[in-house]
């Protein structure tokens, strides 16, 4: 099993998923945590309001380009997120976690575990 936790410095849960810089991929087996590794995210950057209109073929475009690093992940872990993004990750059989937690290793274990608390209503 793959996932991805998106972070800005390895450590802590970014609090908006467009916005965030890295994906940290785990891929465990048996319930036992086998390999990290770090991708590139493709961010946006806040120029107005175009990039929260998820019609338009802009945004949807971006929200592709953000979600083809992890095509081989099952689930990411974030802290906040838009609807769009949201939606574009679903498509794509992804599942988006929204957490309140706040390090990269507590949200790791609680996925593993099973016990991670999403939180969709922290969705904008």
């Amino acid at each position: 099993m793959k996932f991805a936790i998106v972070s800005d410095d390895e450590k802590t849960i970014s609090r908006h998923f467009g916005q965030a810089r890295t994906y940290l991929v785990f891929t465990s087996g048996e319930g036992i945590f086998m390999t990290r590794e770090s991708r590139p995210k493709p961010a946006h950057e806040h120029h107005g309001h175009a990039e929260h209109n998820h019609q338009h073929s802009g945004a949807n475009a971006l929200h592709q380009s953000m979600a083809d690093p992890i095509l081989d992940c099952e689930a990411v872990i974030t802290g906040g997120m838009g609807r769009g993004a949201y939606q574009s990750l679903q498509a794509h059989g992804i599942r988006a976690i929204i957490t309140d937690l706040t390090f990269v290793e507590e949200a790791v274990n609680a996925y593993m575990n099973g016990t991670l608390v999403d939180h969709p209503e922290r969705l904008h």
